[in-house]
């Protein structure tokens, strides 16, 4: 820290003699020309020692710094990467040369001179010009450690892409991702639109909600857990395909999954059912990975993975049972169930009812183990309070969660549209929050209104945008993919 601030005050010394000297430290634009990674493409055939006269211009951040008394040598890194300047003090004048003791590493700068290529064959702009754009002044991580430290890293996110270029090609990455998402909906046939972040009653998930209040209405507002609940009133309204990729927040704890503020890509589509998802899910994962990656075959953490369809279809039931020999369609009464759970050393609630034991054993011993996609399919209906019920078999509802390498990317099901179902669902939902289930889901007496008034057949995708960039980047942590994670407070526990 004692150095740090050493060369904190040495920079500040150096912006004032800067000033005195009658130069902008801090300019107002620059119009680059050229960018790095197109010159180093554009002249890599150039001879060794070869030169051409063709004008340039680029703007970047100082990242290396070699001074040889009149001659010096740089490496200034733009968004696209980084390229040599060579500077002499005959072209430049001494005036100019000589500033360049006043510049250091994390400068930013602009430079004008033509193209050669050294003796080691590297392509060098040769700087005629040199104009100081932004003073740097805090000193980046040194060469060789740089920005190691996991937590520094997320918390000083900026710092971080300077000196980690990876890390930028895994946000480059996402944007694709997205890009490719989006492609694929809209071909499909799907609209985007736009739902509330603010809603007076949150739904469409089982999660804790982060509580605010709008002072001038005197109400308390929450932020969305999910968009569901308006895409569904936009399906009664008429429309029949619409997507959306927000923002969603849950309270709820901080893993290499989870993160309180995660971005979800949802859909609504009319006249379809849990099944014609399955469908419509593998052909996205499918794309996708074409798109972005030029194959479904990829590898995550050490494991092998294929994203071409179609994928194995397994019932929440059997996968249970054949990892455990517990057969849940013989347990008759609640006592087994949590026998079942004590056996098998998973940890259950008073609460939970039969089906909520078993989809609790399912996501401990069974999702885990799922590494190739797999739809775990027909979850118990105490756990899926808006979805519809299997016609043959009412206790189970038409859902199913999408599995990759152990992980959920997505929540889908066919949607219950029959208001008075839907009222007695919730009815059990509040009463769930009464006794102290605070991811109970909550009466929406406006959402059954709107149902009042009719939705056809529905189907709706939900899908992990970020948990989608972890498997797509071989990233075992959703720190990695979010710019500006969720962090404790500094130096807090």
């Amino acid at each position: 820290m004692e150095d740090e601030n050493r060369l904190i005050t040495e920079r500040k010394r150096k912006l004032e003699e800067i000033r005195k000297l009658g130069f902008e430290p801090y300019e107002y634009r620059y119009e680059p020309t050229h960018k790095a990674d197109g010159l180093l493409k554009k002249y890599s055939k150039l001879k060794n020692e070869e030169k051409t006269q063709d004008k340039v211009k680029v703007a970047g951040r100082i990242v290396q710094l070699r001074r040889m008394g009149r001659a010096s040598f740089m490496h200034m890194q733009d968004f696209t990467g980084k390229v040599q300047l060579y500077l002499r003090e005959d072209d430049m004048g001494k005036k100019e040369y000589k500033f360049l003791k006043l510049l250091d590493i994390g400068d930013i700068i602009g430079v004008e001179g033509t193209i050669f290529k050294t003796r080691t064959g590297e392509v060098t702009i040769y700087v005629k010009k040199l104009q100081l754009l932004t003073k740097s002044l805090r000193p980046l991580p040194e060469k060789f450690h740089g920005l190691k430290d996991e937590e520094l890293r997320h918390r000083m996110r900026y710092v971080d892409l300077i000196v980690n270029p990876e890390v930028k090609q895994t946000f480059l990455m996402r944007s694709k991702i997205i890009d490719a998402m989006r492609e694929f909906l809209v071909k499909d046939g799907f609209i985007e639109v736009r739902t509330p972040t603010l809603q007076p009653v949150y739904g469409g998930a089982a999660a804790k909600p982060f509580i605010t209040k709008h002072n001038a209405l005197n109400m308390n507002l929450y932020l969305r857990i999910s968009d569901e609940m308006y895409l569904k009133r936009l399906i009664v309204g008429g429309f029949e395909k619409v997507f959306e990729i927000c923002e969603d927040f849950r309270n709820e704890g901080i893993d290499t999954q989870h993160n309180p503020e995660f971005t979800m890509m949802e859909t609504m589509s009319a006249y379809d059912d849990y099944a014609d998802s399955m469908k419509r899910t593998e052909r996205m994962f499918e794309f996708i990975a074409k798109k972005v990656l030029g194959t479904t075959k990829i590898e995550y953490q050490d494991k092998n993975i294929d994203l071409k369809g179609p994928y194995k279809r397994l019932k929440m039931i059997d996968g249970v049972k054949k990892e455990t020999g517990i057969d849940f369609s013989k347990i008759k009464n609640l006592e087994e169930a949590r026998k079942a759970a004590r056996k098998l050393n998973v940890q259950i609630t008073n609460d939970m009812g039969i089906g909520a034991i078993m989809a609790e054993i399912c996501g401990e011993l069974v999702e885990p183990k799922l590494v190739q996609p797999t739809f775990l399919m027909d979850y118990p209906k105490e756990v899926s309070p808006l979805s519809k019920p299997i016609k043959k078999n009412p206790d189970y509802v038409e859902r199913f969660e999408l599995l990759v390498a152990g992980m959920e990317f997505g929540n889908v099901y066919s949607e219950g549209n029959d208001p008075e179902v839907l009222r007695k669902n919730w009815a059990e939902q509040e009463e769930k929050l009464k006794k102290g289930d605070e991811e109970a889901q909550r009466m929406d007496n406006d959402f059954i209104m709107a149902m009042e008034y009719g939705m056809p057949p529905t189907s709706g995708i939900g899908i992990g945008v970020d948990r989608l960039v972890m498997l797509l980047t071989n990233t075992p942590s959703i720190r990695e993919v979010i710019f500006f994670p969720t962090l404790r407070e500094k130096g807090g526990k």
